[in-house]
C-alpha cells in the first residue's frame, strides 16, 4: 500500500492501530500520519516491541483495510 492509499484510508487504519496497540494516543498516531516507516518507529518507541513484530502487525492491518 503506498502513501496515498494509506492517507486515503487513514481513519480506518487509525482505528485498527488503536485496537492492536491500546496504549497509543491520538497524538502518537497523528505524528506518523500516512508515513509507514514513521508509524512503525512510533509504535516501536511506544511499545518496545521488536521491529519485525511491528512490521508484521502493520502488514496485517494494511492488508485488511
Amino acid at each position: 500500500m503506498n502513501r496515498d492509499q494509506i492517507e486515503g484510508k487513514w481513519t480506518e487504519i487509525k482505528g485498527r492501530l488503536r485496537e492492536a496497540y491500546g496504549d497509543l494516543t491520538d497524538d502518537d498516531i497523528e505524528e506518523a500520519r500516512g508515513d509507514r516507516e514513521q508509524m512503525e518507529g512510533v509504535l516501536q518507541q511506544k511499545t518496545g516491541n521488536a521491529k519485525e513484530d511491528i512490521r508484521s502487525t502493520v502488514d496485517d492491518i494494511l492488508a485488511n483495510v
